[in-house]
């Protein structure tokens, strides 16, 4: 990937307001990978103390949203068309990580998969993957 590449991903996602009320950063950006960052923090729980399913969502939408912009090019943005999300345990942890990744890009329609991994502790490599994404993207003239 190139570096206006990784450039046009930054300043799209800097242009996202949700991301910056979830707290949520840009940790990665590969070549069909991306990977958001977002910590936990009383803005983003729901009532019983756990990370909002919408917050997580979110920031595994916009991984897989810049995953497949990743591999499109400058004349095209990318929008959700669809996607299916499982919640697989309670999101318990200090910070989140969403990994989006292109599965296939065709001409108009990119299908990504995405996790949210949940840390217990900073600086911990070991995580609990607590939503699993299935998404599919469009490619629209920008």
């Amino acid at each position: 990937m190139n570096d206006e590449t990784h450039a046009r991903i930054a300043r799209s996602f800097e242009a996202q307001g949700l991301m910056a009320t979830l707290g949520a950063r840009l940790a990665w950006v590969g070549d069909g990978e991306v990977h958001i960052a977002m910590p936990n923090s009383p803005q983003v729980s729901q009532q019983h103390g756990y990370v909002h399913a919408g917050a997580v969502t979110s920031i595994v939408d916009s991984a897989c949203g810049y995953a497949a912009l990743s591999r499109a090019t400058p004349e095209f943005e990318v929008v959700s068309a669809e996607f299916k999300i499982n919640l697989m345990r309670p999101a318990i942890g200090t910070h989140f990580l969403a990994v989006g990744k292109v599965q296939n890009a065709g001409r108009l329609l990119t299908v990504c998969s995405g996790e949210v991994r949940a840390f217990l502790s900073k600086g911990a490599s070991e995580y609990k993957v607590v939503a699993l994404m299935q998404a599919t993207m469009v490619l629209v003239r920008a």
